[in-house]
């Protein structure tokens, strides 16, 4: 970690982007969403969870609508202050960004990514940026940005490419129920597809050092977390509030310590102390 000491930037950069709601009844709608989400975890069948976190969306739609208002016509998430300024510091950015697009073996589909490169004269290390179940959005892409602004080359796939309506990635689907269903829907396997294909990439970019990390935010935590057991040659990962790789024991999905044997890079977790489901799992 010395020698490569990404962590506490990553963790440095993530502090300084404004990631919390710009009101106290944003913040209420998150509390809300996280309760009712930690509820259905408990559910005994994943029938009844998946039908259980499709009714925490609908909930949390509905509260930040309330707040922020409608979702636009079009289908895009509802807007909210975070995406606001995201899009904002997106516009007003000095950095270099540019949309690239990545081979995935065994795919037919090339992966949509956003890449921003850091202003620095030296190779710099790769982060790939790991989407919420929200898919790619403006608030992802802006967290890159304050990555690439700390010194590191930020990638942010769209890991629903290939998947949207007519062929496309997160920009396609009809709403925010629509983009979590298919978050859900993507498999362990490609997800680890993905982002080998997204680490290589990064890894033969000239400007890349071939050090390479994750940082990933709920559904994208859970999935920085499960890379770095899956992938050996990974040199760290941040993970924010996301579950480690579960087993299946009798029927019960648990931790699985087993797993985590696997595991070379430092692993840094944030998480909510008062969060009553995903700390028990660390």
């Amino acid at each position: 970690m010395k020698a490569f000491a990404i962590l506490p930037a990553i963790a440095a950069a993530i502090l300084a982007l404004n990631i919390s709601s710009a009101s106290s009844q944003g913040n209420a709608c998150v509390k809300e969403y996280q309760a009712c989400m930690d509820t259905c975890s408990g559910r005994p069948s994943k029938g009844m969870q998946d039908s259980c976190f499709t009714s925490c969306e609908g909930k949390n739609n509905l509260c930040s609508e309330r707040i922020y208002g409608k979702r636009p016509l079009n289908g895009a998430p509802a807007a909210t202050a975070a995406e606001g300024q995201a899009k904002e510091r997106l516009n007003t950015s000095p950095r270099h960004g540019e949309w690239a697009e990545i081979a995935v073996p065994g795919s037919d589909k090339k992966m949509k990514a956003w890449v921003v490169y850091p202003e620095r004269k030296d190779k710099a290390p790769v982060v790939i940026v790991i989407q919420e179940i929200f898919g790619l959005s403006d608030w992802i892409r802006s967290v890159a940005d304050q990555l690439a602004a700390d010194g590191f080359i930020a990638i942010a796939p769209d890991l629903l490419s290939g998947k949207g309506p007519k062929g496309g990635g997160t920009e396609e689907f009809e709403g925010r129920d629509k983009v979590t269903q298919a978050v859900r829907g993507i498999t362990p396997d490609e997800a680890l597809a993905a982002l080998n294909a997204v680490r290589d990439y990064g890894m033969k970019l000239p400007a890349s050092n071939g050090k390479t990390a994750t940082i990933g935010f709920c559904w994208g935590g859970s999935v920085s977390f499960g890379y770095a057991v899956a992938q050996p040659a990974l040199n760290a990962a941040a993970v924010y509030y996301g579950t480690p790789p579960m087993t299946t024991i009798d029927g019960v999905q648990v931790p699985g310590e087993a797993l985590l044997k696997n595991v070379q890079a430092p692993v840094m977790g944030f998480y909510g102390g008062n969060l009553p489901r995903v700390p028990t799992t660390i």
